[in-house]
């Protein structure tokens, strides 16, 4: 369920995360989306010569699972993405379930920013490591994301 913290209720150590399983659907439409058709995500037979030995999803896919924790769980609503970093360690193979984790790390009160720690890991194993500044949310955006919650229910 998306949340909404506020930087002034935001603690160093604090952690959330999200995981999902990754198809052949979803490299085929962040393929189309991306434009990125490299054939290392979508042609079994040159993916088998590579390095990888077969098709693995996009970096950035598995990635992008990061900016979903943090617009939509912590921070959540309202986070503004300023910086985000990634060191691609290991590769994401169709059917694997990456889970996107972040903690906030570091916490700038004069700008009211936050910097968050950021990984992805499947089966326990680190695939993406990095690092993302973020502006939190205001309490002004928290009241709306409330009443429109209020509103639904």
């Amino acid at each position: 369920m998306p949340s909404c913290v506020p930087f002034d209720q935001l603690e160093i150590g604090q952690t959330a995360s999200l995981g999902k399983t990754i198809t052949e659907a979803d490299i085929l439409l962040f393929s189309a989306v991306s434009m990125d058709t490299n054939p290392v995500h979508l042609n079994q037979e040159l993916a088998d010569q590579t390095l990888f030995k077969g098709r693995v999803a996009h970096g950035m896919l598995c990635g992008s699972l990061i900016s979903a924790v943090l617009g939509t769980v912590l921070p959540g609503l309202g986070t503004i993405y300023l910086t985000q970093s990634m060191r691609f360690r290991a590769p994401v193979r169709i059917g694997d379930t990456v889970t996107a984790v972040v903690e906030v790390a570091g916490l700038d009160h004069d700008r009211k920013r936050a910097t968050m720690r950021t990984r992805c890991l499947v089966r326990g194993r680190v695939v993406i490591e990095g690092e993302a500044v973020v502006i939190p949310p205001t309490e002004a955006v928290v009241a709306i994301a409330q009443s429109e919650k209020r509103a639904a229910e």
